[in-house]
């Protein structure tokens, strides 16, 4: 019976194999490989199988069936540090069975791809060489069409007539979506996207020019909230966050995004808004005073918190 060190050693020399980088040539991905493969030390490479799998249920398989516990904080170690390069290699296929999911949804799955699979299921036999060749020739062709798949699926938003951008798909994004093509109309007409914040690549669009022209120069954008929106009418930064389940501009937040944009030259609002009642309804003991909440299955209304002014900023 082939033990557990020695499978973990064939499942390096696998990834080796098919030019995985340096980076991902540790136990980690060695491990997260015969996961997805639902291959323990006492089965054979024949037998490996596929199934849709998330990361923490990934760790939990690794601790039962090789004994090697990580962290719960290493999570995203392994999907960024392993998931994702497997996936640009072409050797894993993200939420198959919903490609609309959001990237960053607990209920991400991944599956090994169809061809890595009857690859991997002839490791340690003669057709392992011949079968590898026949992988590498079309990995390139693989990547390019899961790549196209992804691009599919992403959502378009309009910032400005015959101009549009495309968000990862999920409801964050669609909650995004319709604050700048609905919140923003309404409630503060010719505005301009200053930022939008992408749940995939934490960017989605960013006029830094314009914002630092305003005042505001920010280097972090971890820090900023899900959409910036600059109403020159008023010269007003509109600053909001999406919220799907968790996030409102809370008391700590409000504080957070003033010290971020202490220097601006635009008065600031502050707006949270939400998909609908229900989950507002959550978070009503959290949303700060003076801000605003806009919920997008009812547009055309906005909620104000308090204060004197009725959408507008404070000094």
């Amino acid at each position: 019976m082939t033990s557990g060190e020695d499978r973990i050693k064939e499942a390096l020399l696998f990834l080796a194999s098919l030019g995985l980088p340096r980076a991902q040539q540790n136990d980690r991905s060695a491990l997260c490989l015969l996961a997805l493969l639902d291959l323990p030390p006492q089965k054979a490479w024949r037998e490996a199988r596929d199934s849709l799998i998330g990361v923490t249920p990934i760790m939990d398989w690794v601790r039962e069936n090789y004994q090697k516990e990580y962290a719960p904080n290493t999570r995203e170690t392994f999907r960024r540090q392993t998931i994702h390069q497997f996936m640009q290699a072409g050797i894993v296929v993200q939420n198959p069975d919903g490609p609309e999911r959001s990237v960053n949804s607990p209920k991400t799955v991944y599956r090994i791809e169809p061809s890595a699979l009857e690859l991997a299921r002839t490791f340690d036999t003669k057709a392992w060489r011949k079968r590898l060749a026949r992988f590498l020739s079309e990995q390139e062709t693989l990547v390019a069409r899961y790549a196209k798949n992804r691009e599919q699926n992403r959502i378009p938003v309009q910032i400005a007539p015959g101009t549009s951008i495309t968000l990862s798909p999920g409801e964050h994004s669609e909650l995004i979506r319709a604050i700048i093509e609905e919140f923003g109309p309404r409630f503060a007409p010719g505005s301009v996207l200053i930022y939008a914040g992408d749940t995939g690549d934490k960017t989605g669009y960013f006029d830094m020019d314009r914002l630092s022209s305003l005042g505001v120069d920010v280097d972090i954008h971890g820090k900023m909230p899900d959409v910036v929106l600059y109403f020159p009418e008023k010269n007003w930064l509109l600053l909001v966050e999406s919220v799907t389940s968790h996030g409102p501009v809370d008391a700590k937040r409000h504080e957070e995004l003033t010290n971020l944009f202490s220097g601006a030259k635009a008065g600031l609002v502050y707006v949270t808004a939400f998909p609908n009642r229900s989950i507002m309804a959550r978070f009503l003991g959290e949303i700060s005073w003076e801000s605003e909440v806009w919920v997008a299955d009812a547009p055309s209304h906005l909620i104000h918190f308090d204060g004197e002014r009725f959408l507008g900023p404070y000094q």
